[in-house]
Protein backbone atom coordinates (compact mmCIF):
# COMPACT_ATOMS: atom_id res chain seq x y z
CA UNK A 1 0.00 0.00 0.00
CA UNK A 2 1.47 3.36 -1.10
CA UNK A 3 -1.74 5.23 0.29
CA UNK A 4 -1.23 9.07 1.66
CA UNK A 5 -4.33 10.33 3.44
CA UNK A 6 -4.42 14.29 4.54
CA UNK A 7 -6.80 14.62 7.05
CA UNK A 8 -8.47 18.17 7.26
CA UNK A 9 -10.91 18.97 9.93
CA UNK A 10 -12.36 21.14 12.06
CA UNK A 11 -11.42 22.11 15.31
CA UNK A 12 -13.02 19.33 18.08
CA UNK A 13 -14.25 16.69 16.06
CA UNK A 14 -12.04 14.05 16.68
CA UNK A 15 -10.30 13.70 13.76
CA UNK A 16 -7.11 13.21 15.57
CA UNK A 17 -8.43 10.13 17.55
CA UNK A 18 -9.63 8.44 13.83
CA UNK A 19 -6.09 9.25 12.44
CA UNK A 20 -4.33 7.75 15.27
CA UNK A 21 -6.74 4.73 14.63
CA UNK A 22 -5.97 4.73 11.24
CA UNK A 23 -2.27 4.58 11.89
CA UNK A 24 -2.19 1.80 14.15
CA UNK A 25 -4.50 -0.78 11.28
CA UNK A 26 -2.24 -0.01 8.92
CA UNK A 27 0.87 0.91 10.64
CA UNK A 28 1.45 4.46 9.26
CA UNK A 29 2.78 7.16 10.80
CA UNK A 30 0.31 10.56 11.68
CA UNK A 31 2.22 13.71 10.79
CA UNK A 32 0.80 16.69 12.45
CA UNK A 33 1.60 20.61 12.36
CA UNK A 34 4.35 19.90 15.78
CA UNK A 35 5.65 17.23 13.62
CA UNK A 36 6.62 19.33 10.48
CA UNK A 37 7.67 22.51 12.20
CA UNK A 38 10.24 20.18 14.47
CA UNK A 39 11.41 19.07 11.41
CA UNK A 40 11.91 22.26 9.77
CA UNK A 41 13.25 23.56 12.82
CA UNK A 42 16.05 21.22 12.54
CA UNK A 43 16.85 22.89 8.88
CA UNK A 44 15.99 19.26 7.69
CA UNK A 45 14.04 21.02 5.17
CA UNK A 46 13.17 24.97 3.59
CA UNK A 47 9.70 24.82 3.42
CA UNK A 48 6.50 23.12 5.13
CA UNK A 49 5.66 22.32 1.36
CA UNK A 50 9.06 20.69 0.91
CA UNK A 51 8.72 18.73 3.90
CA UNK A 52 5.08 17.54 3.13
CA UNK A 53 6.30 16.19 -0.22
CA UNK A 54 8.94 14.33 1.43
CA UNK A 55 7.22 12.49 3.91
CA UNK A 56 4.42 11.73 1.70
CA UNK A 57 7.12 9.98 -0.31
CA UNK A 58 6.10 7.34 2.26
CA UNK A 59 2.64 5.96 3.10
CA UNK A 60 1.32 8.42 5.89
CA UNK A 61 -1.13 10.08 7.72
CA UNK A 62 -0.80 14.43 7.48
CA UNK A 63 -3.36 16.22 9.53
CA UNK A 64 -3.96 19.90 7.76
CA UNK A 65 -1.38 21.91 6.90
CA UNK A 66 -2.67 22.51 3.49
CA UNK A 67 -1.18 19.15 2.53
CA UNK A 68 -4.20 18.18 0.52
CA UNK A 69 -3.55 21.25 -1.78
CA UNK A 70 0.61 20.64 -1.52
CA UNK A 71 -0.13 16.81 -2.73
CA UNK A 72 -3.07 17.18 -5.25
CA UNK A 73 -0.85 16.15 -8.06
CA UNK A 74 -0.47 12.82 -6.25
CA UNK A 75 -2.05 9.89 -7.95
CA UNK A 76 -1.88 7.74 -4.29
CA UNK A 77 -3.16 10.69 -2.17
CA UNK A 78 -6.50 10.24 -0.56
CA UNK A 79 -7.77 13.91 1.07
CA UNK A 80 -10.60 13.74 3.88
CA UNK A 81 -12.06 16.54 5.91
CA UNK A 82 -13.49 16.01 9.04
CA UNK A 83 -16.47 17.89 10.10
CA UNK A 84 -19.00 17.81 13.09
CA UNK A 85 -22.31 20.04 14.61
CA UNK A 86 -20.44 22.93 15.80
CA UNK A 87 -22.72 22.23 19.16
CA UNK A 88 -21.16 18.41 19.69
CA UNK A 89 -17.86 20.52 18.95
CA UNK A 90 -18.31 22.32 21.72
CA UNK A 91 -19.51 19.94 24.13
CA UNK A 92 -16.47 17.92 23.31
CA UNK A 93 -14.07 20.73 23.63
CA UNK A 94 -15.87 21.83 27.17
CA UNK A 95 -15.23 17.96 28.29
CA UNK A 96 -11.45 17.40 26.87
CA UNK A 97 -10.14 20.59 27.81
CA UNK A 98 -12.34 21.60 30.98
CA UNK A 99 -13.83 24.50 29.27
CA UNK A 100 -16.91 26.83 29.51
CA UNK A 101 -19.38 26.26 27.01
CA UNK A 102 -18.60 29.82 25.91
CA UNK A 103 -14.63 29.75 26.33
CA UNK A 104 -15.04 26.26 24.51
CA UNK A 105 -17.44 28.25 22.13
CA UNK A 106 -15.10 30.78 21.42
CA UNK A 107 -11.38 28.69 21.60
CA UNK A 108 -13.81 26.41 18.52
CA UNK A 109 -14.94 30.06 16.29
CA UNK A 110 -10.98 31.19 16.58
CA UNK A 111 -9.38 27.81 15.98
CA UNK A 112 -11.64 27.37 12.77
CA UNK A 113 -11.05 31.04 12.05
CA UNK A 114 -7.02 30.87 12.21
CA UNK A 115 -7.59 27.49 10.33
CA UNK A 116 -9.43 28.83 6.96
CA UNK A 117 -7.38 31.87 6.91
CA UNK A 118 -4.09 29.90 7.30
CA UNK A 119 -5.60 27.88 4.26
CA UNK A 120 -6.86 30.93 1.78
CA UNK A 121 -3.26 32.41 2.63
CA UNK A 122 -1.45 29.18 1.21
CA UNK A 123 -3.73 27.70 -1.34
CA UNK A 124 -6.23 30.77 -2.19
CA UNK A 125 -8.57 28.65 -1.77
CA UNK A 126 -11.74 28.31 1.05
CA UNK A 127 -11.00 25.59 3.38
CA UNK A 128 -13.53 22.80 4.06
CA UNK A 129 -14.58 23.53 0.36
CA UNK A 130 -16.33 19.63 -0.37
CA UNK A 131 -14.89 19.84 -4.46
CA UNK A 132 -10.85 19.76 -3.23
CA UNK A 133 -11.66 16.25 -0.44
CA UNK A 134 -12.25 12.73 -1.79
CA UNK A 135 -14.66 11.71 1.66
CA UNK A 136 -15.97 14.23 3.91
CA UNK A 137 -16.80 12.63 7.51
CA UNK A 138 -19.30 13.73 9.86
CA UNK A 139 -18.58 12.40 13.10
CA UNK A 140 -21.57 13.84 14.47
CA UNK A 141 -23.81 11.83 12.00
CA UNK A 142 -21.20 8.81 12.08
CA UNK A 143 -19.92 9.20 15.47
CA UNK A 144 -16.01 9.42 15.89
CA UNK A 145 -15.69 5.37 17.14
CA UNK A 146 -17.64 4.07 13.43
CA UNK A 147 -14.94 6.45 11.16
CA UNK A 148 -12.02 3.99 11.06
CA UNK A 149 -14.00 1.24 10.23
CA UNK A 150 -15.67 2.90 7.72
CA UNK A 151 -12.76 4.39 6.18
CA UNK A 152 -10.86 0.88 6.49
CA UNK A 153 -13.94 -0.89 4.63
CA UNK A 154 -13.64 1.66 1.96
CA UNK A 155 -9.74 1.59 1.76
CA UNK A 156 -10.98 -2.46 1.33
CA UNK A 157 -13.25 -1.73 -1.64
CA UNK A 158 -10.87 0.70 -3.50
CA UNK A 159 -8.37 -2.34 -2.97
CA UNK A 160 -6.00 0.37 -1.23
CA UNK A 161 -4.79 -2.07 1.25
Amino acid sequence: MKLVITMSRRFGTGASIIAEEISKRLNIPVYDRAYIEQKMNDHMYDTEAEAIRELASKPCIILGRCASDILKDKMNVLNIFVCADKEDRIHRITELENLSYEDAKRKIEETDAQRAAYYYEHTGKTWGDVNDYHLILDTSKLGIENCPDILMHYFEKLEYI
